[in-house]
């Protein structure tokens, strides 16, 4: 795909993009339109005052180079570790602390309430903690028995 736009980072780390007539947008933000259910499909790259300059439908269609700035340019911006396992939960009233294993590695978060767990989808769930980080269950059913079991106490 032949992209409208160019990115690179200045000297000072910020991503900049250049436009088809030209001119130079420094500090822009990417922004997925779709970051749980499809996010690898639209992909916004917003000026600073929050004004759309690019519209990517999919990341796959870049080359290597626009699609790596990219990437890290979301990932910079967006922090949604995935739970892959739940190693045990301090009581099944909340709040509660629940100890979990991550994308990211292991972590505790206070669960403050049961209307913190969102599902999104039959086996998608978002759970929020007490200081508002979100954490992705991608899959209940790839998730071993034990942590289906915690997690059925709460759903």
């Amino acid at each position: 795909m032949t992209t409208p736009f160019v990115l690179h980072r200045d000297s000072f780390g910020r991503l900049v993009l250049t436009d088809e007539q030209g001119r130079e947008h420094a500090g822009v933000v990417a922004v997925r339109a779709f970051p749980v259910a499809a996010p690898e499909e639209g992909v916004s790259v917003l000026d600073v005052d929050g004004h759309e300059l690019a519209w990517v439908p999919q990341l796959s269609a870049l080359d290597q180079p626009q699609r790596g700035l990219l990437t890290e340019a979301l990932e910079q911006r967006e922090f949604m570790p995935v739970v892959r396992r739940l190693k045990s939960v301090s009581s099944f009233a909340t709040p509660s602390t629940w100890e979990v294993e991550t994308d990211r590695g292991s972590t505790s978060f206070v669960l403050k309430g049961e209307e913190d767990i969102r599902r999104l989808g039959p086996d998608l769930l978002i759970v929020h903690d007490v200081h508002g980080v979100q954490y992705l269950i991608r899959d209940l059913t790839d998730m071993d028995k034990n942590s289906r079991k915690l997690l059925d106490r709460f759903l």
